[in-house]
């Protein structure tokens, strides 16, 4: 993807304005038809590749890929992601998901209805850069990250997570060497009443590396 020709200024300006993805609305209903029953399209058809309203991303996948796992919270897979010139060798490790309250996801979009019977779900998920260069600022592996509820992907919410506890701004992450470690998360909107979450990051041409978590 390429860089932003905005100031960091106006580039976190930018960031702190929620907006929940035109493909939500998809996620939902895939959610529903999922729950009565119906076929679960929030599998590799639901690619964000595939929904011209997703989030541009660093890295898109080019082929089907292959479930590994899922692993436990704090487990680690090992994956590679071309950022900018360069390709890092990631240790990547989903260390919790954070649920809101509905009345707190309906405060986080411009129409509460939009949030109705939603909560938001913030992944934390650690990468430590490994081997293959420095990245020099505003890493994209994190953009990466997806969460899914009860099989299903919920709906994005874009740049909620950098605000959130213990959530790190890609716009501050410069000059990350090898050895170093930065926790980025991703915020998505997933129903109320799911009983098993997913957080999942997909290797181009690779595994997906995914972890398993009981929603509380």
């Amino acid at each position: 993807m390429s860089r932003s020709m905005f100031s960091r200024t106006s580039t976190r300006s930018a960031r702190r304005t929620r907006v929940l993805r035109a493909a939500a609305p998809v996620a939902v209903l895939a959610l529903a038809l999922t729950a009565c029953g119906g076929s679960d399209s929030g599998g590799k058809s639901d690619d964000k590749a595939q929904q011209g309203a997703s989030k541009p991303k660093g890295d898109e996948p080019e082929e089907a890929q292959e479930e590994s796992g899922p692993m436990k919270a704090g487990e680690s897979a090992t994956a590679s992601f071309k950022e900018d010139d360069a390709k890092i060798t990631y240790e990547i490790a989903a260390q919790k998901i954070d649920l809101s309250t509905e009345a707190e996801a309906q405060k986080m979009v411009d129409d509460p209805k939009d949030a109705k019977g939603l909560v938001a779900a913030t992944a934390h998920v650690k990468f430590t850069n490994k081997s293959g260069g420095v990245v020099e600022s505003s890493p994209n592996v994190g953009m990466e990250t997806e969460i899914y509820a009860d099989g299903a992907r919920g709906g994005l919410l874009m740049f909620a997570s950098e605000d959130a506890a213990g959530c790190e701004d890609t716009v501050d992450i410069e000059n990350w060497k090898a050895g170093e470690s930065h926790t980025i998360c991703q915020t998505y909107m997933v129903p109320a009443g799911a009983k098993e979450l997913e957080v999942r990051w997909p290797e181009k041409g690779g595994a997906t590396h995914s972890w398993a978590f009981a929603a509380k």
